[in-house]
């Protein structure tokens, strides 16, 4: 899985992602700081399944703090986008280009205002937020849509001139933008174009249908980042009140990274998400750094009960994709051979059967499968038997 973070230059994009992954970037106020693609290593944070137990898990890949798993997932950082990115104003089409894979985006704006649309500093409110939120849906679907029509005749007519599917053809075309061929088949029934041939379709239609494949193949949530900033909380309602159908979280991507880099060198214990953290007995603080921290617990943490980063994450794999997690284990027990518990988790699309998980393990326990155990209620299940989030399952194969 990849989530993508996208935004307009001096957002706070690459900020955000460092205090996501703790990877090394280039921060700096001033446009086009990220030149090529930052790629990382977030985690999203998931209640550790292993506590049903009366035990706590060995991640071979991620974490544990506390009652929370962190589970690995790969994020990508592309350069700041402006109006006309489709037409390669900026850095434009290379760096949509690097989103193709991306499975959900994660927009960055800066809610205070204090940014204009080409990433330059302006008196903090003086910028509305919300020509963000239009511009980059834009440039998306006129990035979809241009993909779309190069070439659109000639495809057209070879559609109709071998009597192909059209969602066959076009989901093979379309394939490296993750487009699958019901999507099309929902969308050409939406739009009802197929009560016409291909060679009709108008370009308003095409636009029409770019716009509704962006929608399904990159869903997006909103990280609403400098909420600290006085009024900015206004400005996220008003956004809330504007884009009911998008997901909005407001976020402080500083405040995460201060957290973070202060729990790396031993100056706080912090659990990420949480609305507190705690002093070390080890940590000398300087006056700078206490200022720092008690602005972050009383202006971030007291009000908005968290920074909002990994608020973020959880929500695009969770609720905007709609993915579960699974783990492999055994109903007698949960340890491997080398006696690490639930060592391994798969994150898999919502609606995925015990049959979908075998594949997901191995493509032979797939074609083996024998039967299902739901490891928590000890009880029996076939291939059909619909997965829920942070089910325990093991898989029964022959030979």
């Amino acid at each position: 899985m990849q989530i993508g973070i996208i935004g307009k230059p001096s957002c706070g994009k690459s900020t955000f992602f460092k205090a996501a992954t703790l990877a090394e970037v280039d921060i700096a106020n001033y446009p086009f700081t990220t030149i090529k693609p930052n790629s990382g290593v977030g985690y999203i944070k998931l209640k550790d399944p292993a506590l049903d137990f009366e035990k706590h898990s060995n991640p071979r890949n991620g974490f544990v703090l506390g009652e929370f798993r962190f589970v690995p997932v790969e994020l990508i950082d592309v350069a700041g986008l402006v109006p006309g990115a489709h037409k390669g104003h900026g850095m434009g089409l290379q760096f949509l280009d690097d989103l193709r894979q991306a499975d959900v985006l994660v927009h960055v704006i800066d809610v205070s205002g204090s940014t204009n649309e080409k990433g330059e500093a302006v008196d903090a409110l003086s910028y509305d937020p919300s020509e963000d939120v239009k511009f980059l849906e834009v440039e998306l679907d006129m990035w979809y849509y241009g993909i779309l029509k190069k070439g659109w005749e000639k495809f057209a007519r070879t559609v109709q001139q071998e009597k192909k599917e059209i969602h066959v053809a076009l989901a093979k075309q379309l394939s490296g933008l993750g487009v699958k061929e019901e999507m099309i088949e929902a969308a050409v029934k939406q739009l009802n174009l197929n009560e016409k041939s291909q060679t009709e379709w108008n370009a308003q239609e095409l636009q029409s249908l770019a716009t509704l494949l962006r929608k399904e193949t990159k869903p997006m949530v909103i990280a609403c980042n400098k909420i600290d900033v006085p009024g900015a909380d206004e400005n996220l309602k008003k956004l809330q009140e504007k884009f009911p159908e998008h997901t909005f979280i407001g976020c402080s991507s500083e405040s995460e990274l201060a957290l973070k880099e202060a729990d790396k060198h031993g100056l706080v214990k912090y659990i990420p998400g949480f609305e507190k953290f705690v002093l070390t007995d080890n940590g000398k603080l300087n006056d700078k750094q206490k200022a720092a921290l008690d602005f972050i617990q009383k202006n971030i943490l007291d009000k908005f009960k968290s920074t909002g980063v990994q608020a973020v994450l959880n929500t695009a794999v969770f609720e905007v994709l709609k993915y579960i997690a699974i783990f492999p284990g055994g109903a007698s027990k949960l340890e491997d051979k080398d006696g690490n518990v639930l060592p391994d988790c798969f994150l898999l699309p919502g609606g995925s059967t015990a049959l979908d998980f075998a594949y997901k393990l191995h493509t032979d326990f797939g074609k083996n499968f024998i039967r299902a155990i739901d490891v928590k209620s000890k009880r029996t299940v076939g291939k059909e038997h619909l997965l829920q989030n942070l089910d325990i399952v093991e898989i029964v194969a022959g030979r």
